[in-house]
C-alpha cells in the first residue's frame, strides 16, 4: 500500500513539473518581438520630430554651433542623438540584433533580462529622460543661455551632492555609448572619449580619474537613472570589472572603494513614470541565480500577448 501511494505521488510530482515547463524561451522570443517594434517606432518618431528632448537637442546643437563654430564638430556629433545614428539608439539597435544569440548570455535569466531591458529602453518617454544629459550638456555649454530639462543645474547639484565640477560634459562620463573607462601605466583606469567627444577635453577640468569620479561625480540621468536599461551585459561586465580592479588597488593599500553607483545621487526633477519606476542603476550587472525563474511585470499585458512581428523587419537589417 505504501509503495503504491509513493509511486502515485511520484507520478503526480513528474505531472506537475511537467506541467509547470520552462516559458523563458517563449517570454524571451516575445520580448524580442515587441522590443522590435517598440524600436522602429521609436526611430520613426525621432524622424518625425516626436521626441521632445531629441528635437531641442537638435535646436541646442544648432544655435552653439554657430556662436562657438570652434566647437562646432562637438556640437553636431551630440546632435546625433536626436536621430537614428546617435550612440543611445544604435546601441539599443545592435543590443537586439544580438539578443536572438544565446551565446551571448550566460543563462536564460540574463538573456530575459536583457530582453526586458531593449524594450524598456526604446520606451518613447524612457528615451526621452534619457536624452536630458546630451541635452543638458549642451544646455551648460550655453553659460545659462538655455534652459536645462529633467534636472536642477549642474552648480546646485553639485552642492546637494557634494559633488566636484568636472566641467561641461561630465554627465556623459561612464556612459559607454560616449567613451569607455581605459587603464593607464600607473594601473588606475581613466576617461577616454570616443571620436569627437575628445573635444571636451578641450572644457573640462583635467582628466577624469576613476576613482576621483566615483566618490566625487554629480547627478546624470543615465548614472543615477538610466543605467540599468540602457546598459548591455557586456558593458556592465566591463564596468564591473573596473570597479573591482580599483577596489583590489585600494584594498592592497589598506583603503576602501565604494562603488560609483552604490549610493546614487539627486538632481532629478520631472521624470517621467516609466523613469521614476526603473531599477536603481546599482543594480545593473548583477549575476543571476542559478535555475531562478524571471517573471516579468508585463507578461499580463494584452498588447504583449496580441503582438505581431511585422514592424520588426527594419530592426532586424540594422537600419
Amino acid at each position: 500500500m505504501a509503495a503504491m501511494l509513493i509511486r502515485v505521488l511520484t507520478l503526480t510530482l513528474l505531472m506537475t513539473l511537467v506541467g509547470c515547463g520552462d516559458d523563458r524561451p517563449d517570454q524571451i522570443a516575445k520580448y524580442q518581438q515587441l522590443a522590435g517594434q517598440r524600436i522602429d517606432s521609436l526611430g520613426q518618431m525621432l524622424d518625425n520630430g516626436q521626441i521632445r528632448n531629441a528635437t531641442l537637442l537638435k535646436q541646442y546643437s544648432g544655435i552653439l554651433a554657430k556662436q562657438q563654430p570652434d566647437m562646432a564638430p562637438l556640437f553636431n556629433e551630440l546632435a546625433k542623438d536626436a536621430t537614428q545614428q546617435g550612440p543611445m539608439f544604435t546601441s539599443l539597435v545592435r543590443r537586439y540584433q544580438e539578443l536572438g544569440d544565446a551565446k551571448n548570455f550566460v543563462d536564460l535569466d540574463q538573456q530575459l533580462a536583457e530582453a526586458e531591458n531593449i524594450y524598456q529602453a526604446a520606451d518613447p518617454s524612457l528615451f526621452n529622460d534619457m536624452l536630458s544629459d546630451p541635452l543638458n550638456v549642451v544646455a551648460d555649454m550655453s553659460n545659462g543661455a538655455l534652459a536645462r530639462v529633467n534636472s536642477i543645474s549642474r552648480e546646485a547639484a553639485a552642492l546637494a551632492n557634494g559633488a566636484e565640477d568636472f566641467g561641461a560634459g561630465s554627465q556623459l562620463v561612464g556612459n559607454p555609448g560616449y567613451g569607455s573607462w581605459q587603464t593607464g601605466s600607473n594601473g588606475m583606469s581613466f576617461w577616454a572619449w570616443y571620436g569627437m567627444y575628445s573635444m571636451f577635453s578641450n572644457v573640462m577640468r583635467g582628466p577624469i580619474g576613476y576613482d576621483r569620479w566615483s566618490s566625487r561625480r554629480n547627478y546624470s540621468y543615465y548614472n543615477d537613472v538610466g543605467r540599468y536599461r540602457y546598459t548591455s551585459p557586456k558593458q556592465a561586465r566591463a564596468q564591473n570589472k573596473t570597479f573591482e580592479r580599483t577596489k583590489k588597488q585600494f584594498s592592497s593599500q589598506g583603503k576602501k572603494f565604494d562603488s560609483p553607483y552604490a549610493k546614487s545621487r539627486s538632481g532629478s526633477t520631472s521624470l517621467s513614470r516609466q523613469s521614476t519606476s526603473t531599477p536603481k542603476a546599482s543594480s545593473t550587472g548583477s549575476s543571476s541565480k542559478s535555475g531562478s525563474k524571471f517573471r516579468s511585470n508585463y507578461s499580463k499585458n494584452s498588447n504583449f500577448r496580441n503582438s505581431n512581428s511585422r514592424t520588426t523587419r527594419g530592426v532586424r537589417r540594422g537600419k
